[in-house]
């Protein structure tokens, strides 16, 4: 296998990867979430390995976790993008939006699939797109 076909965790530094889980984590707090959504958002992983991953010891941290990380980093930057004030970019993802059929962005998000967070990525990316 080359290294263009081996798997994202294998060429990511394991220092890499914790930070990953650090920024992941840093986000949930400012957004009030709570352990549960916040395992879900990660793609339901083992309790135990979700708090391990919460103290700091990331382990390995397979790519399907690495993903979803990178769709709830990218959901951060557009709201801090759209929003000037933090508390609202921080706000909306608990406010009830149409789009999502009246649920709120972070039901959305934590509906269990990678897919639901390239969704809520996506609306964001279309909203923002004037100030691309």
């Amino acid at each position: 296998m080359t290294a263009l076909q081996q798997p994202v965790t294998d060429c990511m530094p394991a220092d890499r990867q914790r930070l990953a889980l650090e920024g992941f984590f840093g986000i949930m707090q400012r957004w009030g979430v709570d352990n549960g959504t916040a395992r879900r958002i990660l793609g339901s992983p083992p309790e135990r390995t979700f708090f391990e991953w919460k103290r700091g010891k990331a382990g390995r941290v397979p790519e399907d976790t690495l993903r979803r990380i990178g769709y709830v980093a990218g959901i951060w930057k557009a709201l801090e993008i759209l929003y000037s004030d933090p508390d609202l970019a921080d706000g909306w993802v608990k406010r009830p939006n149409a789009h999502f059929g009246g649920t709120t962005p972070l039901e959305r998000m934590a509906a269990g699939d990678v897919t639901d967070l390239a969704a809520v990525r996506a609306y964001l990316d279309a909203a923002r797109a004037p100030w691309s």
